[in-house]
């Protein structure tokens, strides 16, 4: 006797995002990694007066196959500082990590817990860090470093007691209230972002080096954005939003 199909259980709805963020600090691995959705949320929140910073871990420098890395470096710096101006966006860093090759460990950790303690936001955003992104993309190598060692840091952080160099150069303890990841398999909460959808889209049309190395088969930055914003908006029943899995920490 055949057994009935067990059927997955509906998701739950989205939540709009927390109202009480004035401040974000967006961490990721590489010029473009914000630009595939979340940066229209970004020129939302700029939009509305809050802080946004964004710390790349690298410069990208490994990303472009007819490039040599040297000169990929200055060009897709130069290229997500575009990016940044078409979403409101002016305060951004470059760590000094390898491209391709970022390690999770101590350095990364301490990175950007040096970063958190800085900017003091109310918001860290980093990118899903599991082996694959929402739709079952496999996800690189770059990504789950930087994704983990952000989750980790933020506890670091909080913690006088780990990394004290830190307090030896002027950065106190600061705990996160949110934390927020992109492209996760689950998530949470959304941004409406109807207003923002061409700020995001310019965003990614920044990245024109990068964009024009791309295969003829990959959609194109209009294309792609609109695609990612209106699954979100079906999502949360909006027309246009960037989904989140958002965690409140304490």
């Amino acid at each position: 006797m055949s057994q009935p199909a067990r059927t997955q259980p509906e998701p739950a709805p989205l939540e709009t995002f927390p109202d009480d963020i004035d401040s974000v600090l967006c961490v990721v691995a590489h010029p473009d990694d914000l630009e595939y959705g979340t940066s229209a949320a970004v020129a939302a929140w700029t939009s509305t007066g809050k802080r946004v910073a964004y710390w790349l871990a690298t410069r990208g420098e490994a990303g472009i196959d007819t490039m040599a890395p040297a000169e990929a470096a200055h060009v897709r710096a130069a290229e997500q500082r575009a990016a940044c101006a078409a979403v409101g966006v002016e305060d951004l860093t470059f760590g000094a990590h390898p491209d391709g090759v970022v390690e999770y460990g101590l350095a990364l950790r301490r990175d950007i817990a040096r970063e958190i303690r800085r900017h003091r936001p109310d918001l860290v955003l980093t990118l899903a860090y599991h082996e694959r992104f929402a739709g079952g993309m496999l996800n690189q190598a770059d990504h789950r470093a930087v994704g983990l060692a952000c989750v980790d840091a933020l506890a670091d952080a909080g913690n006088r007691w780990v990394f004290p160099e830190l307090i030896d150069d002027g950065f106190e303890p600061w705990s996160v209230p949110w934390l927020a990841i992109a492209a996760a398999e689950q998530p949470t909460h959304y941004v409406e972002v109807a207003d923002a959808v061409e700020a995001g889209i310019a965003s990614l049309e920044a990245h024109a080096a990068y964009n024009s190395a791309l295969p003829q088969s990959f959609p194109r930055p209009r294309d792609l954005v609109t695609s990612i914003l209106s699954a979100g908006g079906q999502a949360a029943g909006v027309e246009f939003a960037a989904a989140f899995e958002c965690i409140r920490r304490g």
